[in-house]
């Protein structure tokens, strides 16, 4: 019995392209050609595709495929990664559809995590908080977003609108009020929500993108207050550290 490659192909239920992509890649030898130099395939050359087609189905790549001796008999050890590997891929396709469930229902934009999808629709949050949060997205931990959406659900203190419509020329007594004004506020937020990034701290690993990022959001005015509230925190948590050490050896 001498079949030739197209016929091998169907019978193994697969493609030219893919068996002649078995010989390109030494998976499956050349047969002994015919007088007028056409290809012969035998019962051995069905089988072996047919195994690597099935290996195939069960996940296996062909370089996989590649690593196994000439019976193409994968060991249990082997099966059990490759068991491993499938249940990993499930676990990520069913977080996926999960998401994108959540997405419909909630009408998610798709450049945003699923928990700060709210901020799309959300009119307390002014445009350039937008901006920052979606940029915040991209450089901060899942849970540190996750820290963030829930500061951003409350509800905003009346300062922040003074903040927002600080102009750019705005003077120095009045940028240090804004930002004196927005230390109580953004303190009793910290503690309620511990985990909050200081977006001015050099510790924070992604610091360069969110100043670039401050700056082109926000006005001269409204990155300096940023900057001098920051201040006011470290040197508030500075005193705190300090007093508490006072107390512990006193």
């Amino acid at each position: 019995m001498a079949w030739s490659t197209r016929e091998l192909a169907d019978l193994a239920g697969t493609t030219l392209r893919a068996v002649r992509h078995y010989h390109q890649v030494g998976l499956l030898d050349e047969p002994e050609r015919s007088a007028n130099g056409y290809k012969q395939y035998g019962v051995e050359h069905l089988t072996r595709v047919l195994r690597i087609r099935r290996l195939v189905e069960l996940g296996m790549s062909l370089d996989d495929i590649h690593t196994l001796d000439d019976s193409l008999e994968p060991d249990p050890e082997g099966l059990r990664t490759l068991d491993a590997e499938i249940g990993a891929a499930i676990d990520r396709l069913v977080a996926l559809r999960e998401e994108l469930v959540r997405r419909a229902e909630a009408a998610v934009p798709s450049e945003l995590p699923t928990e700060l999808g709210f901020i799309s629709t959300d009119a307390r949050i002014p445009e350039h908080d937008r901006h920052l949060v979606l940029v915040l997205s991209r450089v901060l931990d899942a849970d540190t977003i996750a820290v963030l959406a829930a500061s951003l659900r409350e509800p905003r203190h009346p300062v922040e609108d003074v903040f927002d419509a600080l102009p750019a020329d705005a003077s120095e007594v009045e940028r240090e009020s804004v930002a004196e004004a927005l230390l109580e506020p953004s303190l009793r937020l910290r503690a309620k929500h511990p985990g909050l990034p200081d977006l001015f701290s050099p510790e924070l690993r992604t610091h360069r993108v969110i100043q670039a990022a401050l700056r082109e959001i926000y006005n001269p005015a409204q990155v300096d207050v940023y900057r001098r509230l920051s201040a006011k925190r470290r040197a508030r948590d500075v005193g705190e550290v300090g007093r508490s050490s006072r107390v512990v050896t006193s």
